[in-house]
């Protein structure tokens, strides 16, 4: 397949979505929330039938919808999970997503399944390796992709980059699209004290389609990305920051643990809505640089 690259490459924004959760499947039935869209993660919903496929169905006639994984593997030396690919290619045709993201990491090796989003060494030879795979993947479902960075605790020696530089450079090499997470920005510079500004401030603005806010556990010395709290202020001034560097971005509150009712999630999207109003308001921001 053969992606033509124009100015705008970047899907129109779908303002302020939470990520879909078993425990409001009800409650978004009967209330109709204001969020704008939802995000599914995509192995939830890889099996057809039964109450996560019918619930889905309902909230899909309702709001648009992406979806994540957590399962790609791209950066893995394995060879590509084909069976899983097909399954996620049955999934895109059956939900019609507004776009599909997975994580710039390695879950596997020797088909184990470390079930973790484990960070890769920032070379040329890997980002030659994991540009060819995401091209391939893109290939296959006939769209771009969006890779998202992840939050970590070790590094490589072997790197001779930064993160940023080597996000951006895959992005670039594969022609694919970036989910921003600001949360995993911020708990990464903690932990390998890097300025948080200076990764937002190194990523083509043309290419990211989507923002993750969550928040984390601060252990003082290194903090770890849990998704069981509320979004705190840190990653609240770093997603203003944000805003201002790449203007109108899909925006998702994601919470995978400690879920609280739909309501406070709801209140805590209408944080992220007032951030946004206030900085396009001042700024005059109206849309990507």
């Amino acid at each position: 397949m053969t992606i033509q690259t124009d100015s705008i490459i970047t899907h129109d924004p779908l303002g302020f979505g939470l990520g879909l959760r078993t425990p409001h499947f009800e409650d978004i039935l009967n209330q109709s929330p204001d969020v704008d869209w939802f995000e599914i993660l995509s192995e939830n919903y890889m099996v057809a039938g039964g109450k996560p496929r019918y619930y889905l169905d309902a909230i899909r006639e309702r709001y648009p919808l992406v979806m994540h994984g957590v399962s790609m593997s791209i950066g893995s030396t394995d060879p590509l999970d084909m069976d899983y690919l097909k399954s996620l290619k049955k999934l895109v045709n059956d939900v019609k997503p507004k776009w599909i993201s997975d994580h710039i990491c390695w879950t596997s090796i020797h088909g184990v399944n470390s079930h973790d989003l484990l960070p890769l060494p920032y070379t040329e030879e890997t980002i030659n390796h994991v540009a060819q795979r995401i091209q391939q993947v893109q290939d296959f479902l006939g769209q771009r992709i969006l890779i998202e960075n992840v939050s970590s605790y070790l590094s490589y020696k072997d790197s001779t980059m930064t993160e940023w530089e080597f996000l951006t450079q895959v992005s670039e090499a594969a022609d694919c699209l970036i989910l921003l997470d600001i949360n995993n920005i911020y708990v990464s510079s903690r932990n390998h004290d890097f300025n948080s500004l200076d990764y937002v401030n190194n990523i083509d603005p043309r290419r990211v389609q989507q923002f993750h806010l969550a928040g984390h556990s601060d252990f003082g010395d290194y903090i770890i990305d849990t998704h069981d709290h509320d979004v705190p202020p840190s990653v609240w001034e770093l997603y203003r920051h944000a805003l201002n560097r790449f203007g109108n971005v899909s925006t998702m509150i994601e919470r995978d643990d400690n879920i609280p009712d739909l309501t406070t999630l709801i209140n805590e999207l209408n944080q992220a809505r007032a951030i946004s109003e206030d900085v396009f308001s001042s700024k005059n921001v109206v849309g990507v640089a």
